[in-house]
């Protein structure tokens, strides 16, 4: 089973731009290039930031350019998101006044999760969604893909971490309880390419279709950013293993087809450097 996740799209003003970037642009071009290379994805993933500003124009926008898009798609809100002016527009993302959902595909259940807190950047998950996941994960026999906006662990990156999941170590309790059932678990927030693991579950991340940062660590106290390329992440889930990619849609230069996988045609005075 084939899905994309995108993240970060942070849609704003036609026109505008943020870090010298047009965020509507950069998505349309995600759009693009996941239609001409993985047009046979069951499933699309945006997992967060997906307003600038949290503007109602937005997300309207942006219902109406997923409707048109073939490949299924599921939202969560990131910290950049205000998850009523959401609500007004996708009410049916919805359950229990948090943006949180399931949905099924070939190869597992899909539960999409809320780590939104008004007026911070950064994320909490409060006793109330930590329950509807404990129950999603008792109540179901999985296996599980879990689908979220902040980072779960820390990236020991000062800034960063100080507006990661703050209260990670709960939610942390909760899924190694049922780690066994946990295939991956996908996250945005930090606009890097990040993996590891969350109390024994594989997870990932990745830059945005806009946003990249850098990981500098002698930077103690400002968020980097960088003019690296804009990405989305391509995730293949068989039976006993997960792969997945960060497809560099925003990189123009040069790909060069080379270096034959046939180990006869490796000639050490014919091959060419």
């Amino acid at each position: 089973m084939k899905l994309i996740q995108l993240s970060d799209i942070h849609l704003t003003t036609p026109g505008k731009t943020i870090g010298g970037r047009d965020p509507r642009r950069n998505f349309e071009r995600a759009l693009t290039h996941v239609l001409r290379d993985h047009h046979d994805a069951e499933l699309m993933v945006i997992t967060g930031d997906l307003s600038d500003w949290g503007d109602r124009e937005d997300y309207v926008w942006l219902k109406q350019r997923l409707g048109e898009f073939p490949v299924p798609t599921r939202l969560c809100i990131g910290n950049h998101d205000r998850r009523d002016v959401f609500l007004s527009v996708f009410p049916e993302c919805a359950d229990g006044g948090f943006v949180q959902s399931i949905h099924d595909v070939s190869a597992a259940r899909c539960l999409l999760l809320d780590t939104v807190e008004p007026d911070t950047h950064a994320g909490r998950y409060c006793d109330a969604r930590l329950g509807w996941l404990a129950r999603q994960l008792d109540e179901h026999p999985g296996p599980f893909l879990l689908f979220m906006h902040h980072n779960p662990v820390p990236t020991h990156l000062g800034p960063m971490d100080r507006i990661r999941l703050l209260d990670d170590a709960a939610f942390r309790g909760v899924v190694g309880a049922h780690r066994d059932r946990i295939r991956h678990i996908f996250f945005g927030h930090c606009h890097l390419p990040l993996s590891g693991s969350v109390a024994g579950v594989p997870t990932s991340s990745l830059r945005g279709t806009n946003h990249a940062s850098y990981p500098l660590f002698s930077e103690t106290a400002m968020l980097s950013a960088s003019d690296l390329p804009e990405s989305y992440g391509v995730a293949f889930v068989g039976a006993d293993y997960v792969t997945v990619h960060m497809v560099e849609f925003g990189y123009d230069g040069p790909i060069r087809v080379e270096g034959s996988p046939d180990y006869q045609a490796w000639d050490r005075e014919t091959m060419v450097r």
